[in-house]
C-alpha cells in the first residue's frame, strides 16, 4: 500500500474519491473501459450490505431467484417507453458460437422484461398472488462517463420484482420497499436519506411512479441511492401477465420493481470518508475491530501476544482482525487501518498488559480525542457500546452536514446560487418546462418530491404559478 499522502477533499474531491477506493483496496480498474474489479475488502463490504438487505426482504415475505443475463431483443421492444429509455445503454450480442444469431440478444440492463415473460407463465389465478421475488446479480449499461462504484458499465445489485392483484397492493409494496431502503441506509449504513417521488422526467422508463432515497455526499452533490417503482399495468399488458379473479374474470396484474446497487458503496465512501481515508459504519464494516500488538523485542512480544490472542477469542462476536505483521511499524499499521476505515482500533503494548487495559482509538474521531483507555475486564460490552456510539456519531454528523447545506431560496436567482454548493428545497408547479430551465441554467435536477410535504401551498420558484409540492433541486452524481 502506498504511504503517500492522500489528496484532500478540499483540494480535489474527485481525485480524493478515486484514491481512497484504490488505496483502501475496495476496487480497481478493469481492462475493459468503464468496468471495475471489486477487490476482497470491497466485496466483503458488499456482502454485508447484501446480508442486511436480504434479511429485511425475507422478513417482508420476499424470496430469491435467478433469471438469465441474456434477453431476446424483441422482449425490450414490447414496452415502448422502456425500450426508448434504455436503447442508448444496451450491449447487444449478435454472434454466438461463431454463428450470426437469428435474433440479437441484449445483455440485461434490468430484468423487467424477462421476468414479465416468466410471470405470465407462472401466474394463472388470484391464488398465485402476490408473487414476491428478488434476485441478486449483475447488469450491463453502456455508460459513456464512468466512475468507480457510482457509474460503471457492469454493476452488481439486487432487483425485486412483484406482481399483485390490485393497484392498492402494488402501491403499498412500492412504498414498503422504499421504507426498507430508508431504514437500511439510516440504521445500518448511518447515511441520512430523504425518501420521495421522482418527477415524471426523472422516473424509471416504463414506470407510472418512481420513488428514491436521496443522500447528500461530502461535496454537497446528491446521490440517488436506491429506487422503488410502481409499474402499474404497463409491463403486465406488454407481457400478458394475467390472472383469473374470484369471479372467474381475467384481469391484468399490477407490478413493481425496486433495486439497490454497488453504487451504495460510493454513498458510504462520500458520506463518511475524511482526509485520512474511509470511515466505515460499524454494522457494515468488513473488519469492525483491529488489534495492533506493540512491542520492541522478543521479551515484550512474549508478554503481549498471549494477551492479544485471549482478547481476540473474547471478542470473536465481532468481525475482528489481529495485525501481527512484523515487517511494518505500528505507525504504518495505524495509517493503513485508518485508510481502510476500520471503526475501532485496539492497541496492546507491555504497559497495557501490566495495567490489564487496552488503548482504544475510534476512527470517527481522529487524534487524541478519539482515544480512551479501557479495562480488559468485560471488554466485549464496552466494545459493543463504542461501536453503537460510532454509528450514532457518524449518522448525526452526516445529518448535520446535510441540513446545514439545504436552503429555501426566496427567488430564482437565489436558487441558482444555492445549487452550486448545496440543495434548494423549493416550491415547484410540476411543469417539466420549469424543471428543464433549472437544469439548463444550473445543471441541477429535481432529486425527489419528499413524502413529507408542508400543509400549505406556495408559488413555483421558477415561474411563480401556484404550486402544491416542494422539491429538492441539486447537482447529482
Amino acid at each position: 500500500m502506498s504511504n503517500e499522502k492522500l489528496t484532500t477533499r478540499s483540494e480535489n474531491y474527485s481525485e480524493w474519491y478515486n484514491q481512497v477506493i484504490q488505496r483502501a483496496e475496495l476496487a480497481d480498474y478493469a481492462p475493459v473501459r468503464g468496468c471495475m474489479v471489486i477487490r476482497p475488502h470491497g466485496w466483503a463490504l458488499w456482502e454485508n450490505i447484501q446480508q442486511s438487505l436480504d434479511r429485511r426482504f425475507k422478513a417482508t415475505g420476499h424470496v430469491n431467484a435467478a433469471f438469465p443475463l441474456l434477453i431476446p431483443k424483441s422482449f425490450l421492444e414490447k414496452e415502448k417507453e422502456h425500450v426508448e429509455g434504455f436503447a442508448p445503454e444496451l450491449a447487444v450480442v449478435t454472434i454466438g458460437g461463431g454463428e450470426v444469431l437469428e435474433e440479437p440478444l441484449i445483455v440485461r440492463p434490468t430484468s423487467e422484461t424477462i421476468i414479465g415473460y416468466m410471470y405470465a407463465k407462472w401466474i394463472k389465478s388470484y391464488r398465485d398472488l402476490p408473487l414476491l421475488i428478488n434476485q441478486w446479480g449483475n447488469v450491463v449499461r453502456w455508460e459513456m462517463r464512468t466512475r468507480l462504484f457510482l457509474r460503471t458499465l457492469e454493476f452488481y445489485w439486487q432487483e425485486g420484482h412483484t406482481a399483485h392483484a390490485t393497484e392498492k397492493e402494488a402501491k403499498e409494496e412500492t412504498l414498503r420497499m422504499l421504507e426498507t431502503y430508508t431504514r437500511f441506509a439510516i440504521d445500518d449504513a448511518a447515511v441520512p436519506v430523504i425518501p420521495g417521488r421522482k418527477s415524471a422526467t426523472e422516473k424509471f422508463a416504463g414506470a407510472v411512479h418512481s420513488y428514491s432515497i436521496e443522500a447528500m455526499m461530502g461535496d454537497t452533490k446528491a446521490l440517488q441511492s436506491g429506487t422503488s417503482h410502481l409499474l402499474g399495468q404497463n409491463f403486465a399488458k406488454a407481457f400478458e401477465i394475467q390472472y383469473l379473479d374470484e369471479n372467474n374474470t381475467q384481469q391484468f396484474c399490477w407490478t413493481t420493481s425496486w433495486g439497490l446497487s454497488t453504487r451504495f458503496i460510493g454513498a458510504i465512501i462520500m458520506t463518511h470518508g475524511d482526509d485520512q481515508g474511509l470511515i466505515l459504519p460499524p454494522k457494515l464494516a468488513p473488519i469492525q475491530v483491529v488489534i495492533v500488538p506493540i512491542y520492541k523485542n522478543d521479551e515484550e512480544k512474549s508478554k503481549v501476544m498471549p494477551v492479544v490472542e485471549r482478547l481476540r477469542l473474547e471478542l470473536s462476536d465481532f468481525r475482528i482482525k489481529v495485525d501481527d505483521r512484523s515487517e511494518v511499524t505500528p505507525g504504518f499499521k495505524f495509517n493503513d487501518w485508518e485508510m481502510r476505515g476500520v471503526p475501532l482500533r485496539l492497541e496492546v503494548g507491555p504497559k497495557d498488559v501490566e495495567k490489564e487495559s487496552v488503548m482504544a482509538a475510534r476512527r470517527d474521531i481522529p487524534g487524541r480525542e478519539g482515544k480512551s483507555i479501557l479495562p480488559q475486564e468485560q471488554l466485549r460490552g464496552k466494545i459493543a457500546d463504542l461501536l453503537t456510539d460510532i454509528h450514532t456519531s457518524l449518522y448525526e454528523r452526516a445529518r448535520a452536514f446535510r441540513d446545514a447545506h439545504i436552503f429555501d431560496p426566496k427567488n430564482y436567482d437565489e436558487l441558482k446560487q444555492i445549487v452550486q454548493e448545496g440543495w434548494a428545497f423549493s416550491w415547484w408547479c410540476g411543469d417539466p418546462a420549469c424543471e428543464a430551465k433549472v437544469k439548463e441554467d444550473t445543471k441541477a435536477t429535481t432529486r425527489c418530491i419528499p413524502l413529507d410535504q408542508p400543509a400549505r401551498n406556495g408559488k413555483c420558484i421558477v415561474c411563480g404559478k401556484d404550486a402544491h409540492e416542494k422539491v429538492y433541486f441539486s447537482k447529482a452524481y
